[in-house]
């Protein structure tokens, strides 16, 4: 901890600077006395500071769980005796670390945790108004109009505007222009004068010049915090109410505050390791502990909740803060202020701090927040201003229920109309409608597949494709049975059903009918087979592959048909020719050839994939860019002897090469040559191999070639060697 001396010592003069009208900001829109704030970050620094593991987080008063406070403040009818609800929540946060539950935040879904913070962020705006326009206002003045409300409007509007305090309006406005503008002037650079400092400081110095210059806009003591004076420690302690124990109240506020305060920590703490430069890891469970210890001692010596905070967390990083000797020494430092110029701190406008707050609010309900929500659709939006809305109008735990059962319904909701993936597959024999079901088929998505499969229109051919799926309850394998037995005889559907385990204990054995699709694959001719192909690759550029995920045990259920081609590419075409053809297992033999320059024994195993294994389709397939062939023409162009010379020789022999050197880049020829390779290769296997020519003659059998396009995904594919060409040879 005291490794980084040089770095922590600044940063944590830094944090201070930072910490301290942020923590009075938050005691004032807590509703709370100003002194609980420092309190607060006194705790949050001295004690959790050296509890925590974390080297970059930083604790104190936060804005996340001021409305909680303020509210239980209000409802509870005393600050006493919400430090009695404080204790109970600190307890609760220790129970939950020693439980091991620092993984909660992960089940509460984003748009809820965002909502809850932009209602927080809702809030503080309202509830700093009256601090930012200098509001004072004596309900006794209007009670005399109520009698007749239109005759006295004009009166109440304007006893309502001369409540406001011009001199609050006018550092409210200064305060918000320099915090707004700060980062966007050469001043961003000064750390040790933070924006928030610099506004304090501004409020103090204008309301001197006031004094003396305007006194018409001189703010007294009703405008100023209010920090009593310290003549002892016990007169900044205020103890909790323990005989309201046993009311219910104080335990749903407990419960509350301690349940946002560890989900706001626990998502800090997530955020400051993430920017943290080192990469630390930040023990969850052990960092409630923390937060539980603080909070309790802040419940018993009238302090405020804490949690972890990212605005301070990011402030000691970017200051430069290794260790948590930062977050401590600025524990010690707010201490010290608290004991010896509390008379100078209460010379801060409240109308600064508001300022300040109400930047925070506003970062944290912005309008482009709202947007961003909007933009990802219903299903995150609805629950975002759902869970504002009731946040607004109950309290912030009814409120995150009641988003996080709307997320639930959407969740359900998604559940029900996506157990399945749907599209129409371009299958050899034509088009099938193809059904793949999801990981977990549970019986709420039972009535989406009946309706879905009813409604498959006859004389279709169908799959359904449970490959991928670990759970399928028994009512939807019922379904699929009911489907397949009865209604797609009934409307002539042909029905495939692939991959449904043993395990789902249906009574018996399904037998998967597959006969229809295979023979009638093993039927189709070269061109249909190159059109298949080509549609494949077509595919895959614009990325809509079809799944092949499949369990080891599983993929001999794909090999006991005939293949429909061989493909023979080169050994620096890396790329999965399933992908790049989007086609399915056992569909295509691969084989190598160095350069696409073949060589007897490789037109011989060509020969056995077709007459043993009943290929169709011989495909040459070259690519861009390939490795071997560009290291061979370097090698050549250097006059340096190379293993790879034979990979070029046929082509640079060639009319078409004698002068294509000079005006083409090293891509160019690169590619030219591997083209030249590949129809080469083909005419070399028609000269060498009687069968496969006679095959290609009597089109049993179809020859071509293809270039794969790294740069754009997509493969040119050539025309079938036709018996023409091949005569006339």
């Amino acid at each position: 901890m005291f490794s980084q001396l040089d770095k922590d010592i600044p940063a944590g003069v830094v944090l201070f600077l930072v910490a301290l009208p942020l923590c009075l900001g938050i005691a004032l829109a807590s509703g709370a006395p100003l002194i609980s704030g420092l309190i607060s970050g006194v705790i949050g620094g001295l004690l959790i500071g050296v509890v925590s593991k974390s080297g970059t987080s930083v604790s104190g008063p936060a804005a996340s769980v001021s409305a909680v406070v303020f509210l239980a403040i209000q409802d509870l009818g005393g600050f006493d005796i919400f430090l009695t609800a404080l204790v109970i929540a600190g307890l609760f946060q220790l129970l939950f670390g020693i439980l091991r539950a620092g993984l909660i935040a992960d089940y509460i879904p984003t748009s809820i945790i965002k909502g809850l913070l932009a209602a927080i962020g809702i809030i503080l705006i309202l509830s700093q108004l009256k601090y930012a326009v200098g509001m004072e206002l004596d309900h006794s003045r209007f009670s005399s109009f109520s009698e007749d409300y239109l005759e006295n409007t004009w009166k109440m509007v304007t006893l309502f505007f001369q409540s406001f305090t011009p001199g609050s309006i006018i550092l409210t406005l200064l305060s918000l222009f320099t915090l707004l503008f700060w980062d966007k002037t050469p001043l961003k650079n000064f750390k040790l004068f933070p924006p928030a400092l610099v506004v304090v400081i501004m409020g103090v110095l204008l309301n001197f010049l006031f004094k003396y210059f305007i006194p018409g806009l001189y703010l007294d003591s009703h405008h100023l915090v209010n920090i009593p004076k310290v003549e002892s420690l016990s007169s900044l302690i205020t103890t909790p109410d323990f005989g309201v124990i046993g009311h219910m109240e104080i335990w749903t506020t407990a419960i509350t505050i301690a349940v946002i305060a560890s989900l706001s920590t626990l998502l800090n703490i997530e955020a400051t390791d993430n920017i943290d430069p080192h990469k630390r890891k930040t023990p969850p469970n052990r960092e409630l502990i923390a937060q539980g210890i603080g909070n309790t001692l802040s419940g018993l010596i009238g302090g405020i909740a804490i949690t972890s905070v990212v605005v301070r967390s990011s402030v000691n990083i970017e200051s430069g803060g290794q260790t948590k000797l930062v977050t401590i020494l600025h524990g010690i430092l707010l201490l010290l202020s608290v004991l010896f110029i509390s008379s100078v701190i209460n010379l801060i406008p409240l109308a600064s701090l508001s300022a300040i707050l109400l930047v925070v609010g506003y970062k944290l309900a912005s309008v482009s927040l709202f947007r961003k929500m909007y933009a990802k659709g219903w299903s995150q939006f609805i629950p975002f201003v759902i869970t504002i809305i009731a946040i607004l109008l109950t309290d912030v735990l009814i409120g995150v229920l009641i988003g996080s059962a709307l997320s639930v319904f959407f969740l359900l909701r998604n559940n029900y109309y996506n157990p399945f993936f749907i599209e129409n597959t371009k299958l050899i024999q034509g088009e099938a409608i193809k059904l793949e079901l999801s990981n977990e088929v549970s019986f709420l998505n039972r009535a989406s597949i009946k309706n879905t499969l009813w409604n498959v229109p006859d004389h279709s051919k169908v799959i359904i494709d449970a490959t991928f799926s670990h759970y399928i309850d028994l009512d939807v394998v019922e379904i699929l049975r009911d489907f397949e037995n009865t209604f797609a005889k009934e409307h002539d559907i042909d029905v495939n059903i692939i991959g449904l385990k043993e395990s789902y204990n249906i009574g018996e054995e399904i037998d998967f009918v597959e006969n229809s699709i295979q023979k009638e694959i093993q039927k189709s001719s070269p061109q249909e087979i190159l059109d298949y192909l080509k549609e494949g690759n077509k595919n895959y550029a614009k990325g809509n592959l079809v799944s092949r995920r499949l369990r080891n045990k599983e993929l001999t259920d794909f090999l006991s048909s005939s293949p429909l081609a061989v493909v023979v590419n080169c050994i620096d075409l890396r790329e999965p020719l399933n992908m790049l053809l989007n086609t399915g297992i056992g569909e295509l033999i691969p084989i190598r050839a160095a350069g696409n320059a073949v060589s007897r024994h490789i037109i011989q195993s060509i020969e056995i994939a077709c007459r043993n294994q009943g290929a169709r389709l011989i495909l040459l397939m070259g690519n861009s860019g390939n490795s071997f062939v560009s290291e061979a023409i370097e090698a050549h162009t250097t006059k340096n002897p190379s293993h790879l010379t034979p990979l070029i020789k046929d082509a640079l022999a060639s009319e078409t090469f004698k002068n294509y050197q000079e005006n083409n880049s090293p891509e160019n020829i690169t590619d030219a040559i591997t083209r030249f390779n590949l129809e080469f290769s083909k005419e070399k296997i028609i000269r060498q191999n009687t069968f496969i020519r006679e095959q290609v003659i009597t089109g049993n059998i179809g020859l071509a070639s293809a270039f794969y396009n790294r740069k754009t995904a997509s493969v040119e594919f050539s025309e079938l060697f036709s018996a023409e060409t091949i005569m006339k040879k």
